[in-house]
């Protein structure tokens, strides 16, 4: 179930977060008349009214520490494509090295790097900590290449090792962006705020269940905060599979000075 709520777009995210909240605070309104007998409705200002300090500083900390840390994750996912992108572009560089075909290996490296943004980004493969099979062959492809090439007597010990060494930086960061990308949300982590939320909502609610409609849209503040950061953590809980993406900005810039030549050979 949170697989799934995490996988949806942004809209559906936040008009889905809006719709429960809005939902929940009307039907605690309504629920409230009519599971409360008559002769005890006055008592129910008295215990809400106390309960919403601390209902809300649970619900403010439950979120704040929930969307800092999917926050500092998806951040951390940035900097693993930044890496990633780094060691592809220092293979790139090494591959120019004297007495090295470079354009063997600059070819392999491009295949890869395509490969990976067409077929790896955001497949529910991935996500789930699974390879896909033409990012494999593609990788094993690369590591082929450079290998034989780094082996070659005429490159040297220095060059050949500077290769492979790049090259190693090239899988190692794949392999750390193929096991964040395994990471799932704690489903108690999730249930927790939910439960935070509603509970919330479901007491401003009760405060003004003997009050207009139009002074009850008062409540409608605390359900849009409480449905937004909802629908904010869902979509920050899965930078390869959610609503916000990972960038491929640093790997599309690798592929482009690919194309362009940039990583120009040595004569």
């Amino acid at each position: 179930m949170v697989n799934w709520l995490i996988s949806l777009p942004a809209v559906a995210l936040v008009v889905g977060g809006l719709l429960l909240a809005f939902l929940v605070a009307a039907a605690a309104r309504v629920g409230v008349r009519a599971l409360v007998p008559v002769g005890e409705q006055d008592r129910v200002p008295q215990i809400a009214t106390p309960l919403m300090p601390t209902l809300g500083a649970a619900f403010a900390i439950f979120a704040a520490l929930s969307l800092a840390s999917e926050a500092g994750y998806l951040r951390a996912a940035e900097a693993l494509v930044s890496d990633e992108a780094a060691a592809a572009s220092r293979l790139a560089w090494a591959a120019t090295s004297p007495r090295v075909h470079s354009e063997p290996i600059h070819a392999a490296l491009h295949d890869y790097l395509r490969t990976t943004r067409a077929r790896e980004w955001k497949a529910t493969q991935t996500a789930s900590g699974g390879d896909d099979a033409a990012t494999a062959r593609a990788i094993a492809r690369l590591e082929r290449i450079v290998r034989a090439e780094a082996a070659r007597p005429e490159v040297g010990t220095p060059t050949g090792t500077e290769l492979v060494v790049s090259l190693d930086g090239v899988t190692s960061g794949r392999r750390a962006r193929i096991a964040a990308a395994a990471r799932d949300v704690p489903a108690l982590y999730v249930v927790t705020l939910v439960v935070s939320g509603l509970a919330l909502i479901v007491n401003s609610g009760a405060l003004v269940f003997r009050s207009s409609p139009r002074t009850s849209l008062l409540v409608a503040g605390v359900a849009s905060v409480v449905g937004l950061s909802l629908a904010l953590l869902f979509a920050l809980s899965a930078p390869w599979s959610g609503a916000l993406v990972v960038t491929g900005h640093p790997l599309d810039a690798v592929i482009g000075d690919l194309n362009s030549g940039f990583f120009a050979g040595s004569p």
